[in-house]
């Protein structure tokens, strides 16, 4: 059956929706958007059958998400429209029993730009890095300024989170602006019309440069206006693509700048002087979340409020209320023996450096536990992943590589996480290969002392957030 996207824009309340894969950080929130639209919305998930985070799937029944094994069982009609990842296998049984019966079927990006066009203003976050994080930032931003946003985000946002909405990836609000991360590994960034944009930064991750200079020019062309990073020379150089831009960042062009001699860097926050370049203005920032990364977020995220037309002020107090992501640089806790556990999400060259970054900014031994989170990916950035930790850690630093994470499917294995940790002890790094995780956690038990940083690093699997919980009460 043949659906336009348009049809699915105008009435996506009239449609059963089938999402294979429900859970993942993508398809979840949509889910629940759509849900909250109205519509009547079902699924299936490896990992629901694999017995994985059970509390996420029991959470999405209770809301009436009706969930089925991932056997073609929940495909009953023609009429249900199958949304499905562009690179899932034909030989997945939704995906036959969808194609038997004719049922229309969408990707995850083709339906979030169907809904994500028709918003009055439309506010896209791309980029390699901090993309949930801005998303976030901004749509809670316009939450406090009364807007009412839908917020489509990759993470768990906790200052959305309640009893009845553990897991806050999304909000539907009834105001006319819809915020959402937009993704260029894939490509389908070309797929949506920002009225307003925001290019965090240009670097290696799923695609090689070429790649991403197109894709991300391309969308400073469609946006409206283009919030942009002063401090990243390949985003800047995209800038004379964009109709309309604001700067930030902590440089001279900058034009939402936070002053660099006013930055005050603490464990678990940091603050600073936020200057408005075009009217001399200069207000204090003081965020809940550390890392000068998210410093570079707040900003990204007070360039695009401004564009959107919230007051710089009300926007810096905000963020001063904004309690951060779930997964990104996640304090889950301090044992009672000083030891500190952390969950966090970086995955590539320049999240993991951020996140080892704002580790190393204060005492203490890190111990990283990585887990790569796809064997493609790790063929694509293994070399500059491997040299951001020999270099961003210290000689006592201890770093352990478990195999890449693995669902099932067709991948090619050949390259795994050892060729990897050889990289690193050859760049003077201290790295050792464990392949199994629960092994991992028997060597960072043993080795473990009063002061230790432990953080868990990883992608696309959410029982990573439990194996952090479990170490630390095991340490306890």
């Amino acid at each position: 059956m043949t659906l336009s996207a348009d049809t699915i824009a105008a009435h996506p309340a009239a449609h059963a929706w089938f999402f294979c894969g429900i859970g993942g950080s993508g398809m979840l929130p949509l889910a629940l958007i759509l849900r909250g639209l109205g519509a009547s919305v079902a699924g299936s998930d490896r990992g629901r059958d694999q017995g994985r985070t059970p509390e996420k799937f029991a959470w999405l029944e209770s809301l009436g998400l009706a969930l089925h094994p991932q056997n073609g069982s929940g495909i009953v009609s023609s009429d249900q429209i199958l949304v499905a990842s562009a690179a899932i296998e034909d030989s997945v049984p939704e995906i036959v029993a969808a194609r038997a019966l004719g049922c229309a079927r969408l990707s995850r990006a083709e339906l979030l730009a169907a809904l994500f066009n028709r918003a009055g203003r439309s506010i896209a976050i791309a980029g390699t890095s901090g993309k949930s994080t801005v998303t976030g930032m901004v749509g809670w931003i316009l939450t406090e300024a009364g807007r009412d946003p839908t917020i489509m985000n990759g993470a768990v946002m906790k200052n959305f989170v309640a009893p009845d909405a553990p897991f806050a990836s999304a909000r539907v609000g009834s105001g006319g602006d819809f915020v959402a991360e937009v993704d260029e590994s894939d490509g389908s960034i070309a797929l949506y019309h920002p009225t307003i944009g925001v290019l965090g930064n240009v670097s290696l991750d799923h695609k090689s440069l070429d790649e991403l200079r197109e894709l991300f020019g391309n969308f400073c062309a469609t946006c409206g206006a283009v919030a942009i990073n002063a401090d990243d020379d390949e985003s800047m150089a995209l800038a004379p693509r964009a109709a309309r831009v604001l700067t930030f960042g902590l440089g001279p062009e900058a034009m939402i700048a936070a002053d660099p001699g006013s930055i005050r860097e603490g464990a678990t926050g940091i603050a600073a002087q936020v200057i408005d370049r075009r009217s001399g203005a200069a207000h204090t920032l003081a965020l809940q979340v550390p890392g000068r990364h998210n410093l570079m977020n707040s900003l990204a995220a007070l360039a695009a409020a401004d564009l959107a037309g919230v007051p710089l002020p009300l926007a810096i107090a905000a963020l001063g209320r904004f309690a951060g992501l779930a997964r990104r640089f996640d304090i889950v806790g301090t044992s009672p023996g000083r030891i500190t556990v952390i969950d966090d999400f970086g995955h590539n060259p320049e999240k993991v450096a951020a996140t080892l970054d704002t580790l190393r900014a204060h005492p203490g031994r890190v111990i990283a536990l990585f887990q790569p989170h796809g064997y493609g990916p790790l063929r694509q950035m293994g070399a500059e992943l491997a040299e951001v930790l020999a270099t961003r850690l210290d000689p006592p630093d201890e770093v352990i590589l478990t195999d890449p994470v693995y669902f099932g499917g067709t991948v090619d294995r050949s390259v795994g996480s050892e060729r990897i940790v050889a990289l690193i002890n050859a760049a003077g790094g201290h790295a050792r290969h464990i392949a199994a995780r629960a092994d991992a956690a028997d060597a960072i038990a043993a080795i473990a002392r009063p002061g230790d940083r432990i953080v868990i690093m990883g992608a696309r699997d959410d029982t990573l957030s439990t194996f952090a919980r479990d170490l630390l009460r095991r340490l306890g």
